[in-house]
């Protein structure tokens, strides 16, 4: 028995399957393996990406990729589209396309929905080794590199109100684990300061007034820090990490932040030699037995 539904002329769920599974075929064929960290090989025959890459960069199942491809897939969802547009590589006007051909709007420009700029993806890719995310202004990391996973683990699969860093914090004691105990004051006051500059910037968005008002009827120390009316913009900084493997890194961290300040690019240095060989260490142990802390 078939356990998909193709869907005749009426798209009624507002795909346009023939279109979306041209565009999609089309963008896989004009990424280049190196361009997402995969070596070519010699005897590599595929132009651009195979199905199965596409699928385990995606995080989905490689038969969903090929029924997409031939127009036959139930509709996405846009978890599943944002991963996919990540994947490709899509620029922001490409990215939209993908979400109107799926049947979706595509995410607002400042909402809390937002995928990674393309630009900075593409910057994402160029550091290699080195640690580095996309953040949000309001804490979501949208996309990391392969070692601020191994650093710090995969943050970018939370969902409600724990997509925030600031939240997670305040909630979650787990959530301290990667930082020394002679660190959390500094990082709790920055992470309020910093939200309440957001906040200030973004005045009357409901989007910050509702994370800011659940976080101050979740957290008394939150609320305590809230009143007290810092404010401080996330820049540079020197933080250390405390990781279960290879012990303490301190990294400097160096922020590159959109024209519009509602993402920014946070790349992480090791400050000292006992870091740089212990971030090089990290790099062999991978993530075997290293599981993320504040999950």
């Amino acid at each position: 028995m078939k356990s998909w539904d193709p869907h005749p002329a009426g798209e009624e769920d507002g795909m346009q399957r023939d279109e979306l599974a041209d565009f999609l075929r089309r963008r896989r064929e004009a990424i280049s393996p190196a361009d997402v960290g995969i070596a070519a090989g010699p005897r590599r025959r595929t132009a651009g990406l195979r199905r199965e890459e596409v699928a385990l960069l995606a995080g989905i199942s490689v038969d969903y990729v090929v029924r997409m491809e031939q127009g036959r897939s139930s509709q996405p969802s846009t978890q599943l589209l944002g991963a996919l547009a990540r994947t490709l590589r899509l620029s922001d006007d490409e990215r939209d396309h993908l979400f109107h051909l799926a049947g979706h709007q595509p995410p607002p420009a400042d909402g809390v929905a937002r995928l990674a700029r393309a630009g900075l993806i593409r910057m994402l890719d160029l550091l290699g080794d080195t640690p580095a995310m996309v953040m949000s202004d309001l804490g979501e990391i949208l996309a990391q590199t392969r070692m601020s996973v191994l650093l710090g683990g995969d943050h970018t699969g939370f969902t409600g109100d724990r997509r925030y860093h600031a939240y997670r914090w305040f909630t979650e004691p787990e959530a301290w684990a990667t930082h020394p105990p002679e660190q959390r004051e500094h990082h709790a006051r920055v992470l309020v300061a910093d939200l309440r500059a957001t906040a200030g910037r973004r005045s009357g968005d409901p989007t910050v007034q509702r994370l800011i008002s659940r976080l101050q009827a979740a957290s008394p120390d939150f609320a305590r820090r809230w009143a007290d009316h810092e404010v401080e913009v996330r820049r540079a900084d020197r933080k250390t990490f405390v990781h279960p493997r290879v012990g303490s890194l301190l990294m400097d961290c160096e922020t590159l932040v959109t024209p519009d300040l509602g993402q920014m690019l946070l790349v992480l240095t090791p400050a000292d030699t006992e870091s740089r060989e212990r971030l090089d260490l990290l790099r062999v142990v991978g993530t075997e037995t290293f599981t993320p802390t504040d999950r």
